[in-house]
């Protein structure tokens, strides 16, 4: 049974981000295909949420091949796109400039399909945070619907 999602996405607007690319790129150092942050919707230190989001279109590098002819997201994707959400509150919370990296992954679970089309809004609750590790609960939400869920612990390599 999937757990409720981990914060009331009604009350916000989707499709207005707090954070723009340009200003995302200023903290999380990854371009080209590997960027997987489109816009951040809220960031709010205080209740140790952060909610961002990716556009799924049909140029990302992994249409063509990952299902050919029905392309669906690989959940390694995804967990790629959380994680970029998780190290921009850890850096802007910490002020730390090192980079931080996958350090794990726990207790995930794929639960629907993201396909060209689809704004994937991305959810995470940080649980833990230190100097050299933070980690979060992390949702990834379409059209109301979880499709995935787990637990990122971010390293500071």
């Amino acid at each position: 049974m999937p757990q409720d999602i981990l914060t009331d996405l009604n009350n916000l607007d989707l499709n207005k981000p707090t954070v723009d690319i340009e200003a995302i790129r200023t903290v999380i150092p990854h371009r080209y295909e590997m960027e997987q942050l489109n816009g951040i919707i809220k960031f709010d230190p205080e209740n140790k949420i952060i909610i961002g989001y990716k556009d799924i279109s049909n140029s990302e590098f992994w249409v063509r091949g990952h299902i050919p002819g029905r392309p669906l997201m690989p959940g390694v994707i995804m967990l790629e796109a959380a994680a970029q959400l998780c190290t921009y509150y850890y850096k802007k919370i910490t002020q730390d400039d090192r980079f931080l990296g996958f350090g794990g992954i726990d207790k995930v679970k794929f639960r629907g399909k993201v396909i060209p089309g689809d704004k994937l809004i991305l959810i995470a609750k940080n649980k833990e945070l230190r100097s050299r590790r933070a980690v979060f609960d992390t949702q990834g939400v379409v059209d109301g619907k979880l499709v995935f869920e787990g637990v990122i612990i971010g390293m500071v390599v």
